[in-house]
């Protein structure tokens, strides 16, 4: 049996790298870094933990809020009324953005002034409180539909993967990709989404009375009120920033991955690498389906900078032995 092994690590060795090879252990092993139980991941995780739960309360109070400028009595008998009358009483709607308004704060002279924002509900809804939309919908969007877009062959990662360059046509192609997989159709004003962002916005609508867009109809509330809206849009905006801090963590480390695997000449140098992170792979499975090596990216070297680049959580027991042995050196 140890000659069968050592005659296959032998062969293996002989097998030199190409960009399929490249491409399967790449892949294999930047899957292994998603999954890790890393801070960052822990982080992104509970940041959208607090998302739901922000989301049920500010929907409640949002619900509390509107029904009491347009009380469902009044919204029943106007739906009589266009019933008996038609267009002419048109005018009960459902909306899932509202602008709350508050006339608690006073300016510089002491007058009462009035501090009111745009609050979207909806999955694609804008984050910074204006009425149009923005690209941090769709970040948040694909933040929070992130595994559910992965099993759709879409990459949810994109903006963050692409934070610092301009748009450009691969980065559109996956955008379009993932907006189209959750059922994004329209503009911001659109309710012609399907799929997950029909089935998201659903559950948010309220009935309003007015004809006029949103702009034009700022809901009053409390103070208090009002900051409870802006927390719930502060946990989104944090999922998104989350998200970001994640991947960025990911893509350093595969940058890194990128370039000692192009340095490779043979396979077995990438299994090597493989085994150091602590990656198990099937080298036959890896088979079935000319450049020069760099010092530092041997395989223990490279290992050692990407394990490097990770915030692994630790057990309480862990880090006493850490400390112990911290304060051991000192002495």
């Amino acid at each position: 049996m140890q000659n069968k092994n050592n005659n296959q690590k032998g062969t293996m060795t002989k097998i030199r790298m190409n960009t399929e090879l490249r491409n399967k252990l790449f892949n294999k092993i930047k899957n292994v870094f998603e999954n890790e139980d890393t801070q960052e991941r822990e982080a992104y995780l509970q940041a959208r933990e607090d998302v739901d739960l922000e989301y049920s309360v500010a929907h409640n109070l949002s619900k509390r809020v509107v029904e009491r400028a347009y009380p469902p009595e009044d919204v029943a008998v106007l739906r009589t009324f266009k019933k008996k009358y038609g267009t002419p009483c048109d005018v009960v709607a459902k909306d899932k953005c509202f602008y709350f308004a508050h006339s608690e704060d006073k300016d510089e002279d002491g007058d009462i002034k009035e501090t009111k924002s745009h609050f979207d509900f909806g999955l694609f809804g804008n984050l910074n409180g204006s009425e149009y939309s923005d690209e941090d919908g769709k970040k948040f969007a694909f933040a929070y539909f992130r595994e559910d877009l992965k099993a759709m062959d879409c990459n949810p990662d994109i903006y963050a993967q692409q934070n610092e360059n301009k748009d450009n046509p691969h980065k559109t192609k996956h955008v379009d990709k993932c907006s189209e997989a959750l059922g994004k159709h329209g503009n911001y004003h659109s309710s012609d989404n399907t799929g997950m962002a029909k089935t998201f916005d659903d559950q948010y609508y309220l009935d309003v009375i007015g004809t006029s867009y949103c702009r034009s109809r700022a809901i009053a509330c409390t103070k208090d009120e009002y900051s409870m809206f802006e927390r719930w849009r502060i946990a989104k905006g944090n999922l998104v920033t989350k998200h970001q801090t994640w991947i960025d963590t990911i893509t350093k480390q595969c940058d890194q991955l990128k370039i000692g695997l192009k340095a490779y000449r043979y396979l077995s140098e990438g299994i090597e690498l493989a085994t150091e992170l602590g990656i198990q792979v099937d080298e036959a499975e890896l088979i079935r389906t000319n450049s020069t090596g760099l010092t530092i990216y041997n395989p223990s070297n490279l290992a050692s900078m990407i394990k490097g680049m990770k915030n692994k959580n630790q057990s309480r027991e862990a880090k006493i032995l850490a400390r112990k042995q911290y304060e051991e050196s000192l002495n």
